[in-house]
């Protein structure tokens, strides 16, 4: 056998696989003449297709934000966010009660004009000062001014043992003022509650058929020395939950007023074939047997098999207007539940049970109301 000349294999690496030839050295090719070392860059080039590094300088400037779709009617706000937002400001902006003046009520020089002192009360046209006895005993906690101007209507209030004949008598206070024979006191601070009414009693102070009322329950939920509390509204027989009860008149007919427009949430336990897009069409009104309804706030929450939890927000108030309403769409009303009106809510309450509602809150409340003439109406 003859053999070749010998061939010189690459040296072997640790794994026992061929190594790489040795590299050259690179300091020996940048020797300048002089002997000294030629200055290298710092960074090797970059391979083709590839983007150099860079030294970034600073913060990176943030992604700019991709436009937001508009919003859908799935997207609006439950019931129970548009309660909320009465006396919640808005970011960055002052409750309306504390909001000194406008902007635009400057001087030429550019700087806000000075606070005008404050007027002391101008007296009334007729030259007397004070305010209507209606609305006096409204506040008291009398009654709630319509009910004031029936009682007088029927001879029961007097001033100084002086029949009142009319309801626009003016009054600086409550000074001799009697109703029934009592004489009525100086108007108490507000005080407002909230209390759970349970299914099978009458929002009423008394009835003429005998069924418990409401006062019944009162007795033992609301705490000792209570002063004379009156219903914000009306909550049927056998419709539970929330029920507001206040000592003042006067705020009892701005919360029963549907102009004020504020928030009644209701959620009703329903027997039927009912859907979401059919529910959203009630946000238009709808008018059934001659009676218009306004605009009602209406999402299903959950469903088994026919039967649904409805949640509804409306801001009327009409005789048994949700049991009509969802009567009206084929539905059978099995339940019926208020959980909130304006901010005040159920929450946790137990049933029969009642808690007062802190001060500050019913202040703050209170500054938001519209005021306008028109008529209460019956709650659900």
């Amino acid at each position: 056998m003859v053999y070749g000349p010998a061939m010189t294999l690459p040296p072997k690496g640790r794994s026992g696989r061929p190594g790489r030839p040795a590299a050259s050295n690179k300091a020996a090719s940048t020797r300048r003449p002089d002997g000294k070392s030629a200055p290298r860059a710092d960074r090797a080039a970059p391979r083709d297709g590839a983007r150099p590094a860079t030294k970034i300088e600073g913060k990176l400037s943030p992604k700019p934000a991709s436009p937001k779709p508009a919003a859908r009617r799935d997207d609006r706000p439950s019931g129970m966010a548009q309660a909320r937002s009465l006396t919640q400001p808005r970011v960055g902006e002052r409750p309306k009660g504390d909001r000194p003046f406008k902007i635009a009520n400057r001087t030429p020089s550019g700087k806000p004009a000075a606070r005008p002192a404050p007027t002391p009360a101008q007296p009334r046209e007729d030259g007397r000062e004070g305010e209507r006895i209606a609305k006096l005993l409204a506040r008291a906690g009398v009654a709630s001014r319509r009910e004031v101007e029936r009682l007088i209507t029927e001879g029961r209030v007097r001033l100084n043992d002086e029949l009142v004949t009319t309801p626009a008598t003016i009054l600086k206070n409550l000074k001799g003022v009697s109703v029934d024979g009592r004489l009525i006191a100086a108007a108490a601070p507000t005080r407002v509650f909230r209390f759970h009414k349970p299914a099978g009693l009458i929002t009423a102070e008394r009835d003429p058929s005998g069924r418990p009322t409401i006062y019944n329950a009162l007795r033992n939920a609301l705490p000792p020395e209570t002063p004379r509390v009156m219903p914000v509204g009306r909550l049927d027989l056998n419709t539970e939950g929330l029920l507001l009860l206040t000592n003042d008149g006067e705020l009892k007919r701005a919360l029963e007023l549907p102009a004020t427009g504020i928030p009644r949430t209701y959620r009703a336990r329903t027997f039927g074939d009912i859907s979401q897009d059919r529910l959203e069409e009630l946000i238009e009104g709808i008018e059934i047997e001659g009676v218009r309804y306004g605009s009602i706030d209406a999402n299903m929450e959950r469903r088994t098999g026919r039967n649904q939890w409805i949640e509804m927000t409306l801001t009327e108030g009409k005789n048994r207007e949700v049991r009509r309403v969802l009567e009206h769409l084929g539905l059978q009303v099995s339940r019926l539940l208020r959980i909130a009106y304006g901010p005040f809510e159920l929450a946790d309450l137990p049933r029969g049970g009642a808690e007062e509602v802190p001060q500050v809150l019913v202040e703050r409340f209170r500054k938001t109301l519209k005021t306008s003439p028109a008529q209460p109406k019956s709650e659900n």
